[in-house]
């Protein structure tokens, strides 16, 4: 049976525990996992540059021990790194119904360039699916704890970050 790879792009900004979490178990289904920062012009308050944002990850799949894992980023149509890379699938995150339905349209959309290559998604675990980057970068800039919902390496990283 020919490898299976599977591409999971990320704009988290930090990654998360719960985008760890999906990654991980990913990982044990396909023989190639390529995580992915991608850039989302849309968001512009990127606090973490991309190189940062790929050291993180890079940090969990230590933490994981995951050989077949891979970090990269990419800049544009996702779809267009999927082919290049010769991937098979696309993962995205599911933790509610509004991530349902914003996953639905762009797995429209990239079956429209490609249809080829299936979207397929995974549901958070339910402790991790209240958890965003948005609610960790707003904790942390009011200086609480986050070391529950990133890796405590990570934590001390954003932390730092935002009090300066």
């Amino acid at each position: 049976m020919t490898p299976r790879t599977i591409v999971y792009p990320t704009s988290a900004n930090p990654p998360t525990w719960g985008h760890a979490d999906i990654m991980m178990r990913a990982s044990k289904k396909f023989d190639r996992l390529l995580w992915v920062v991608a850039v989302n012009p849309k968001k512009s308050n990127a606090e973490f540059s991309t190189a940062e944002k790929m050291q993180m990850m890079e940090s969990y799949v230590r933490y994981y021990k995951l050989p077949n894992v891979e970090v990269h980023h990419h800049e544009g149509a996702i779809i267009k790194f999927a082919e290049k890379h010769k991937a098979d699938f696309l993962l995205r995150g599911l933790r509610n119904t509004s991530d349902f339905q914003m996953e639905l349209e762009l797995a429209a959309g990239n079956r429209g360039i490609n249809k080829d290559i299936e979207t397929i998604c995974f549901f958070s675990k339910p402790h991790f699916a209240t958890i965003s980057s948005s609610l960790v970068r707003e904790l942390a800039m009011l200086g609480e704890r986050i070391d529950q919902y990133v890796m405590p390496s990570i934590a001390k990283q954003i932390l730092d970050k935002f009090k300066k």
